[in-house]
């Protein structure tokens, strides 16, 4: 059992934090305040191939494991959570075309949305259907050789300033449950897609969040993903990436704060001395690196069981989601708490990182939801065994 990086994992990494400096840093805090989506800087991501990293090959991608992405993904968040959530969606999106998608679809969209030319969203939830995925009722019916789409999504990121949906719609019977689901490729401008207004929210203003409705949308046939039915299985094939990676921007964002708080407690003089010299903080500093480095570790240990095909590999990215999003928030949190009134203001990034990450205890599945997934297999009788 190795932990140390490769010289080729450690050149990712590098470039990601060379990347995240030049391009995210000066301008996350702009991005946040005034809530703009910044496509050039994610289009900068892309040429380095940051918008396709294990994406297949035969989709323009870099086809990376799991666990070399979450080392790019880190880095960018450390700086700015909220767009490189956003970039590990697109990611999630472009694997799943990049992977199910007929060859001609791929062939079109594969190259442009590796490159970051052209964007995604993943189209999952709706008003009604949020943990309980499983309902959802937006429906896709086979009309000739089109499918005729209509219902409505909800919480979509980057909808309104997107290129191509990732959607899932219900091709079987009311309520047929999730064998009656299909995924789909859908134009973000086919005709009949609108899209609602831009929430207003407490974090992740980097990126637009809409309702997207759908009235009588036509698509091509060939615009299934794998084969009807197959939809829910895909959308959670999808999620089990997504956990690691919304675990791995809390990673990063906490390592941010992390470095923030070490270079103020060395900076910042009360009481005649540094306030790194008092022992109460250097402890607080102490367990923060601790739930820190044990976040990091369950993250990289369950990408690496998704990159291994192991059973057990969707308990393991529950596991790394629930824990890896409490403890970093709760890391950012303290942060802000050693930089007192200074932290609670915008000239400091700490309530930007704050607001940024409290999101991911909730999205790509709810940290209550997880522990649902964790306790169902953990009630196996072979898994005190299994999960070790």
């Amino acid at each position: 059992m190795d932990f140390e990086l490769t010289e080729e994992q450690r050149a990712f990494a590098d470039t990601a934090r060379e990347f995240a400096r030049a391009e995210l840093a000066p301008h996350a805090a702009q991005w946040d305040a005034e809530g703009i989506f910044p496509r050039e800087a994610i289009a900068k991501a892309g040429a380095l191939g940051f918008c396709g990293l294990y994406a297949p090959e035969s989709a323009g991608g870099l086809a990376l494991p799991r666990l070399d992405a979450t080392l790019v993904f880190e880095e960018m968040a450390a700086v700015d959570p909220s767009t490189t959530a956003f970039i590990t969606i697109h990611n999630m999106a472009t694997w799943m075309l990049g992977t199910w998608a007929t060859d001609a679809v791929r062939d079109h969209w594969g190259p442009l949305l590796t490159s970051g030319e052209k964007l995604a969203s993943y189209c999952l939830t709706e008003p009604g259907a949020g943990s309980d995925a499983a309902s959802l009722k937006t429906r896709a019916e086979l009309v000739g050789n089109e499918y005729l789409i209509n219902g409505a999504k909800a919480f979509i990121s980057g909808a309104g300033s997107t290129d191509v949906l990732v959607l899932m719609a219900r091709t079987g019977a009311p309520g047929s449950g999730a064998g009656g689901i299909s995924a789909f490729v859908v134009p973000a401008d086919a005709p009949g897609i609108q899209y609602g207004k831009k929430e207003e929210k407490m974090g992740w203003n980097s990126q637009p969040t809409r309702t997207i409705s759908f009235d009588n949308v036509r698509i091509p046939a060939d615009h299934l993903l794998g084969s009807e039915g197959e939809g829910f299985k895909i959308a959670m094939k999808g999620l089990d990436g997504g956990r690691i990676n919304i675990a791995t921007c809390s990673v990063g964002a906490a390592q941010g704060a992390l470095g923030a708080a070490q270079q103020y407690m060395q900076d910042r003089k009360q009481f005649g001395k540094a306030i790194a010299s008092f022992q109460a903080l250097q402890f607080k500093l102490a367990d923060m690196a601790t739930e820190l480095v044990a976040a990091r570790q369950m993250v990289r240990l369950a990408a690496s069981k998704l990159d291994a095909g192991a059973r057990d590999a969707s308990t393991y990215c529950a596991m790394a989601k629930r824990f890896a999003t409490d403890a970093g928030f709760q890391v950012v949190n303290e942060a802000l708490q050693l930089h007192g009134g200074y932290g609670y203001i915008r000239e400091y990034p700490l309530e930007r990182l704050l607001r940024d990450a409290r999101v991911h205890q909730i999205l790509e599945g709810t940290n209550e939801i997880m522990r649902v997934i964790i306790a169902r297999r953990m009630l196996d009788g072979d898994a005190p065994d299994a999960i070790r």
